[in-house]
């Protein structure tokens, strides 16, 4: 096996599986898989997002090893324009207990950095030509691809925010109704972008014709996006957190990012609860990291890849619930970063001008000796953090392999109430809601419990495995 890809559809983990059979490595077969991503989980991901990529390079000296890229979303306003439309608010409903409101709409978009990180991090670590990596995803955008369930129901429950705005009205109700499982979709105008991508780089979608597009769109809209903004956006190189756990070195996404910090605190209060970490452990490092720091599809999408050299590439990427924003001839549905609540604690339109919008998202690395033994992330929104903490303990502490560790039952905590996945401990769970904690108990796995695609590299054997999350309708492909 020449190398193993874990991503939210079986065709962005193919199209980055064949890139390592052609040769490539880790970071050019993620950057593929992102890029064909673009098409197939559209919702929530694409040129107008943001995103973090986490790169392992064996035989790199301890303190440059692992590098994480950082190209989120930033707030815009260099350009002091005034904004003329408030946020939209549209509830989404996940099911018929659980409604969430998102603001969308002009005013909610930001920055995006998708164009600018790949480029960079493909040209810092990758080997092959971004003109040959778009191909998967330009041939997938033009000649469509068949809805899955797992995209037929987040088209269901974004619908309302796509049904707003004519560009993604059309795009995804094509028949004046929301595509179903089985159909296809087709985004010319993507296919289009990403061929432009291949040829110029990042550079119409930076300081071009394209990075203008959407900023007269934007602007004429009541939004605040301006030229400035996109000319001033660079990617920024970041230092690791990291944290000690059951023999292994874990490392993740430093602030301004939140949720690599909660991961590591939970991590090492886990170290000093006991030598296992059963749900009631589990449960009291969530409850304390919440009080330390002081939503519910986060419209993300995770790709883990782990080539037979032990390169080990993560990258998330999130267009938020996305802003319902097509901007017509560009292939681009623009974020809503500026109007998700759990990433505006000081209300909306406080970040100031040029400053990243803090995030969950949290790709990860475990070491064991410096060799990488698990790279994973995670979509979830503030599950994340519970969905990547959970499978790391699976894995390093009980033993599982990657596949067995991401479908392992999930809890997560959060608002005084532990919401519980068929299979947590019932006896746990019960002795939880004794000491007066309440206790959802889902029916059902379900996507509000994250989307965790992680690669492993076994100990002694080097043999190379992936899992892919169920909830998200992730895969895993072998080279």
């Amino acid at each position: 096996m020449s190398g193993v890809v874990a991503a939210g559809h079986p065709l962005s983990a193919e199209a980055g599986a064949q890139v390592l059979r052609e040769g490539g490595n880790a970071v050019d077969a993620a950057v593929c898989a992102v890029l064909a991503s673009f098409t197939v989980e559209s919702p929530l991901t694409g040129f107008g997002a943001g995103g973090f990529m986490m790169v392992h390079r064996p035989g790199a000296s301890s303190d440059e090893a692992t590098s994480l890229i950082d190209f989120f979303v930033s707030a815009p306003g260099r350009d002091g324009i005034e904004r003329r439309e408030e946020l939209a608010p549209v509830p989404v409903h996940f099911d018929a207990e659980t409604v969430q409101t998102f603001y969308v709409g002009p005013a909610s978009c930001g920055v995006p950095g998708t164009a600018a990180g790949l480029e960079e991090v493909l040209g810092r670590f990758g080997t092959m030509p971004l003109a040959e990596l778009v191909k998967p995803g330009v041939r997938l955008a033009r000649e469509g691809a068949p809805v899955n369930a797992e995209q037929a129901y987040i088209l269901d429950i974004l619908a309302p925010i796509h049904a707003r705005l004519e560009g993604t009205r059309k795009l995804y109700a094509p028949a004046g109704r929301t595509l179903r499982e089985g159909e296809t979709f087709r985004f010319v105008e993507l296919a289009e972008a990403l061929e432009r991508y291949g040829a110029e780089g990042a550079e119409p979608f930076c300081r071009g014709e394209i990075a203008a597009a959407l900023s007269e769109h934007v602007i004429d809209g009541g939004g605040t996006l301006g030229p400035g903004d996109f000319a001033a956006y660079e990617p920024v190189e970041r230092e690791p957190i990291r944290a000690s756990f059951r023999g292994t070195e874990v490392l993740t996404n430093p602030p301004p990012s939140s949720g690599g910090t909660l991961i590591t605190y939970c991590l090492d209060l886990l170290e000093r609860y006991g030598e296992r970490s059963g749900p009631e452990q589990l449960v009291a490092a969530m409850e304390a990291a919440n009080a330390a720091r002081g939503d519910l599809l986060g419209s993300t999408t995770h790709i883990s890849v782990l080539d037979g050299d032990g390169m080990c590439a993560n990258v998330t990427c999130s267009n938020g619930s996305g802003s319902g924003v097509l901007v017509p001839g560009t292939g681009v549905i623009l974020n809503n970063m500026l109007g998700e609540e759990d990433l505006n604690p000081g209300g909306f339109h406080a970040i100031p001008p040029g400053h990243r919008v803090t995030s969950m998202m949290a790709p990860t690395v475990v070491l064991r000796d410096g060799e990488i033994e698990l790279g994973l992330g995670s979509a979830g929104s503030n599950r994340i953090r519970s969905a990547i903490l959970q499978t790391i303990v699976r894995a390093v502490e009980q033993g599982m392999g990657a596949g067995e560790a991401v479908r392992a039952p999930r809890l997560h905590f959060e608002d005084g109430v532990v919401q519980a996945e068929p299979g947590i401990d019932e006896e746990a769970l019960a002795r939880i809601e004794a000491r007066g904690t309440p206790v959802l108990r889902r029916p059902q796995i379900n996507l509000f419990f994250g989307g965790t695609q992680a690669v492993a590299r076994e100990r002694g054997s080097g043999r190379l495995s992936g899992g892919g999350d169920p909830r998200r309708g992730g895969s895993v492909a072998v080279a």
